[in-house]
């Protein structure tokens, strides 16, 4: 590239002292005003067989060939520079992409987010803020282009596509995120996606409440209905602000001010025996209470009595503020 970058400013050089040599060497033989000095330059220089100005005397008609010569090696030289210049910016251009589709292929238990609308943002600032590999499918060029995204981190192309959906790495992928404005093209994606990755955790965005049933029977494991959640948000301002403020003001993964922590036994654990919520004595050890548990059958407990018994593929949900999660971080060395 800096040896194109030198040929580009060597042929604009060139290109601007022949032109303003035929502007001046017209203007002192030919005695002709500036304007026509550049006229004849213009039209000397281009080949185009214009009428001159005056007619040239024997000297000027040296000058003129000379000038043409020189203009027509010149020019070539322009051309050719030019032309390499496009060649290498296409070459560039899929060097760049062929570089993204390797890095995508490595990756492995990521995150695919169709859609990069007002909820596919959201979700996508929330995996960069969990430091969470993803990859954007939108069909917006411009879009995702002027956002705050890496080039490897979203793929230009129709969701609905299955090999649009491959080149994200589907088959690979642990999660996928469809959150596209029209429920019919979720639908479709949730079908694709299911029957490409039997394994994949599929969550999907819903507009329409008859949407549900369907997404879910088409393989979906959670549907959000943003306007529905919405509503009842703020219905429930109303009801009982001080516990929904109190609510929305805990967060999860938030660097300023981590409130909660969902933990597996395999993170408490580095054995299979069972422990119960009583022995594992989290309280004491790191300040954080426990307000849920899930266990391995997907059940789910609020506030559970200190005799449930943690097992393999069981969860916990700690409440503390941020300085107890911290050291609930370090004592059983999860990753914030």
């Amino acid at each position: 590239m800096n040896s194109l970058r030198f040929k580009i400013i060597l042929a604009s050089v060139l290109l601007l002292i022949v032109f303003l040599t035929g502007v001046i060497g017209f203007r002192m033989i030919m005695d002709l005003t500036w304007i026509d000095a550049f006229y004849m330059t213009a039209i000397t220089i281009t080949t185009v067989g214009y009428r001159e100005v005056v007619l040239p005397s024997d000297e000027a008609k040296i000058f003129i060939t000379i000038l043409i010569l020189s203009s027509v090696i010149i020019l070539g030289f322009v051309v050719s520079v030019i032309t390499e210049y496009f060649i290498s910016f296409s070459s560039l251009n899929d060097l760049k992409y062929k570089r993204k589709l390797k890095k995508i292929k490595k990756m492995e238990n990521h995150t695919i987010v169709c859609g990069y609308g007002r909820n596919g943002q959201q979700a996508a600032q929330k995996l960069i803020d969990f430091h969470q590999e993803f990859i954007v499918i939108d069909k917006d060029h411009d879009l995702l282009e002027q956002s705050v995204l890496e080039t490897n981190q979203f793929i230009i192309g129709n969701a609905n596509e299955d090999e649009v959906l491959q080149q994200a790495g589907i088959e690979r992928a642990k999660n996928l995120i469809t959150a596209l404005p029209n429920d019919a093209e979720n639908l479709f994606i949730v079908l694709s996606a299911r029957q490409l990755n039997k394994n994949l955790r599929i969550i999907s965005r819903a507009t329409e409440e008859t949407s549900y049933k369907k997404l879910k029977l088409a393989g979906a494991d959670n549907v959000i209905l943003p306007d529905k959640i919405g509503g009842q948000h703020m219905a429930s301002l109303i009801v009982s602000p001080d516990l929904l403020e109190f609510w929305d003001n805990l967060s999860y993964g938030d660097e300023k001010g981590v409130n909660l922590e969902q933990v597996s036994f395999e993170q408490l654990f580095n054995h299979k025996n069972s422990c119960s919520i009583l022995e594992l004595d989290l309280r004491q050890k790191t300040g954080c209470t426990i307000i849920g548990f899930k266990s391995a059958n997907g059940d789910y407990v609020v506030n559970p009595n200190p005799e449930t018994k943690l097992t393999p593929d069981s969860k916990i949900i700690v409440i503390g503020n941020s300085k107890q999660i911290k050291v609930l971080q370090e004592v059983y060395n999860i990753n914030p």
